[in-house]
């Protein structure tokens, strides 16, 4: 009996190193900080941003005079001229923040310059990853330290289907 369960054991190990999936991990903080290209774009996007910031900056300098000075001279005003004064302050606020929005939104012009300038170098990461996955038969390659995102995934280990299978014989 105890060489009957030696010979499963063995038999069972053997089967789960065979099934073993080969994972990985990188630092793409590391890997993109020693790209000059990648360091000198960064250094770009920043320097565009704070010029950007500071043009927006010195904008909301200029609502506040606007409203100090609207403040000061609102005993002396009439109905229509303080509406006016109102009026154009809430304007020239309305227009700092579509320009912040316009520079920093989703699709604002920073976005797309770190799109024309940093993608093409995270591509060719991603390319050389990929090659290296499949040269090293990974199935797996995470990023590091907190492995929260997928970098490389053999499609050999995709499930989707059978899931979707699963799912269709349970209706």
């Amino acid at each position: 009996m105890k060489k009957l369960f030696s010979v499963l054991v063995v038999a069972f190990l053997t089967f789960n190193v065979a099934q073993a999936q080969r994972v990985v991990f990188v630092d793409m903080d590391k890997i993109l900080g020693s790209i000059t290209e990648y360091e000198s774009a960064q250094r770009e996007l920043e320097g565009q941003a704070e010029k950007w910031r500071q043009e927006i900056a010195r904008k909301y300098e200029n609502i506040e005079k606007m409203y100090r000075d609207y403040q000061a001279r609102e005993p002396l005003m009439s109905d229509e001229a303080r509406k006016e004064a109102q009026d154009k302050i809430i304007q020239k606020e309305q227009d700092a923040r579509d320009l912040q929005k316009k520079y920093f939104g989703p699709e604002g012009e920073l976005f797309q310059k770190r799109q024309s300038l940093v993608k093409p170098i995270q591509e060719k990461v991603y390319t050389v990853i990929e090659k290296y996955a499949k040269d090293r038969s990974f199935d797996f390659i995470f990023t590091a330290p907190d492995g929260s995102s997928i970098i490389y995934a053999n499609p050999d280990k995709d499930v989707t289907n059978d899931i979707i299978k699963r799912l269709e014989r349970e209706k």
